[in-house]
């Protein structure tokens, strides 16, 4: 436990001194108020227009970044020759991917924090209606994203040998979960028999974070009469009463996979070490 506190406070010290960080909190922060001075005669409430930008532009910054932030801080621990010093010591791999996963989703998680306390503050200055329900289920749409995120951007900086690499890979798969998702959806789905589609698009989801989140948040903002009838179903599962703790225990389940993946490759090349 001290070590992988050790790890989370260096990691933490090392993220606040990222150039990198400051600039997407800049970019989060001119957008979002972008889009609330030019809906500020709207009530921000539920699953409108205006929540749907929101949310696209969320879906759009955050994946990348904690993509960028996450895989950069691994693959510099191979450049700068820190994770040799560190495998020197008598600290458990897991105490290190934990220790990095906690110390980077500390600081992104701050970021995302400061940036909707500056949209709130704004809002409230203007007078802008923004139902708090609506703005805490934003704020846990970012918060989903990036703890989910980051445990991919550990898998590719784990695998990549270089920053190069990591960003080569980072934008690949945040092209494909993000922007490109809807057209390979449609295409693979397409090639299957009809009674394959509703199986398929649930496994499908639940390998996608940026997917299965953005599902959540529009049908907790009441917005899931959008997403069409294959999706019925998730309508239902979410919509009960234990759909948030459902939610909760997909999230878990998939970032604990995820790190176990991320320390079995560490593992292996520590002992190739």
């Amino acid at each position: 436990m001290a070590d992988l506190l050790q790890i989370a406070r260096r990691e933490i010290k090392m993220g606040f001194r990222n150039p990198w960080a400051y600039s997407f909190l800049g970019l989060f922060c001119t957008f979002s108020l972008s889009l609330l001075l030019i809906n500020a005669q709207n009530v921000v409430e539920g699953y409108t227009a205006v929540t749907g930008s929101m949310l696209s532009l969320i879906l759009y910054l955050l994946p990348l970044m904690t993509l960028f932030l996450g895989s950069f801080s691994l693959t510099s621990e191979k450049e700068e020759g820190s994770w040799q010093l560190l495998s020197t010591y008598p600290i458990g791999t897991m105490s290190f991917v934990l220790g990095k996963y906690t110390g980077l989703a500390v600081v992104l998680l701050i970021i995302v924090a400061f940036g909707y306390g500056l949209m709130g503050l704004v809002s409230g200055l203007l007078g802008v209606a923004f139902d708090s329900a609506t703005y805490f289920m934003f704020l846990a749409f970012s918060a989903g994203l990036v703890l989910l995120f980051l445990t991919l951007a550990l898998f590719i900086g784990s695998l990549s040998r270089n920053r190069w690499q990591a960003l080569t890979i980072s934008v690949a798969l945040w092209f494909f979960a993000v922007i490109g998702w809807p057209s390979f959806l449609i295409a693979g789905l397409g090639l299957v028999p009809y009674l394959w589609v509703k199986p398929l698009l649930v496994v499908f989801t639940l390998l996608n974070p940026a997917e299965l989140v953005r599902l959540f948040v529009v049908i907790k903002l009441g917005g899931g009469s959008v997403l069409g009838p294959e999706y019925y179903q998730w309508v239902e599962w979410i919509g009960n009463s234990g759909g948030s703790l459902l939610f909760l225990g997909v999230c878990l389940l998939w970032i604990l996979l995820s790190i176990l993946s991320v320390y079995w490759i560490w593992e292996r090349g520590r002992s190739r070490g």
